[in-house]
């Protein structure tokens, strides 16, 4: 398992549970003089993101890019893949499918989390779940022409009601024609929603696709009470060779959760 940190260059998601911020190459020359594998980077939109700064930061200081977000297509344009309006959702998936391309190019996935949507109105919970397969089954196969997967986060309830535990995320993608979607467990949700994390990381077994590495609180892992020997074992014994990334609140301040999550990563991955 290797480490990963979070950058977001949203401003309008300032407050949320990203590392760094609005600095790519100040939060990338962090993440490595940290000692980082990679940066999980949270672009406002492909066409804004400068993919040759981000390229040259990540060579420069030999870091991999673990995942790419989506999210700002909700927090900034408030697109849906299960919005009520055809045009919405298509403007939606069009936006993930920019970011799979960007994502794409270094061999990365992009995360589908907040633009799933939630069911709501008068549209049935099982018309939105198909929207949402259907956005899935379009642009899974632009992951694979990149040879990489699309991953889908379960969210917690207060978030939305339609993919809110990996069982959720299970039967998705057991309905789907892609073969390359997978989970990302993202360990403050699942602290919310699952009974015992690490039970359901072993039922998920190959799907896991990605993990965020938090803390019950959202803080940095070590300021918060979820145990993490039980979940490392769990996904050792799944065969999980993935990003441990932390996409955390920034607490007490960035460069306090940055050392507290490389410090708790080696105390549970050790060298």
């Amino acid at each position: 398992m290797r480490s990963a940190i979070t950058i977001s260059l949203v401003p309008e998601a300032s407050g949320g549970p990203f590392v760094f911020w609005h600095d790519l190459v100040a939060g990338c020359a962090q993440a490595a003089e940290l000692g980082f594998n990679a940066v999980e980077v949270f672009p406002r939109s492909a066409a804004e993101l400068d993919v040759t700064l981000l390229r040259s930061c990540l060579d420069r200081h030999g870091l991999k890019l673990a995942a790419m977000g989506t999210g700002a297509g909700w927090v900034v344009q408030k697109l849906r893949l299960t919005d009520h309006e055809e045009t919405v959702r298509r403007r939606a998936r069009e936006f993930i499918r920019e970011i799979i391309d960007v994502a794409g190019s270094f061999g990365a996935p992009a995360i589908i989390g907040s633009m799933q949507g939630r069911s709501e109105g008068t549209f049935s919970h099982e018309q939105h779940l198909a929207w949402l397969a259907e956005a899935l089954d379009e642009l899974a196969p632009r992951a694979a022409e990149h040879g990489t997967t699309l991953l889908i986060e379960p969210l917690n309830r207060y978030e939305t009601n339609l993919i809110k535990s990996v069982a959720d995320g299970v039967k998705l993608i057991g309905s789907l024609k892609a073969g390359n979607v997978k989970l990302l467990c993202d360990l403050f949700h699942m602290n919310i929603e699952e009974r015992d994390i690490a039970a359901t990381l072993n039922e998920a077994g190959p799907l896991v696709g990605h993990v965020h590495f938090a803390d019950s609180n959202r803080r940095a892992v070590g300021f918060g009470h979820t145990p993490m020997s039980p979940i490392i074992s769990a996904l050792r014994r799944i065969g999980y060779e993935g990003y441990l990334s932390a996409e955390v609140l920034p607490l007490p301040d960035s460069n306090e959760a940055a050392q507290q999550t490389i410090a708790s990563f080696h105390a549970c991955v050790p060298k």
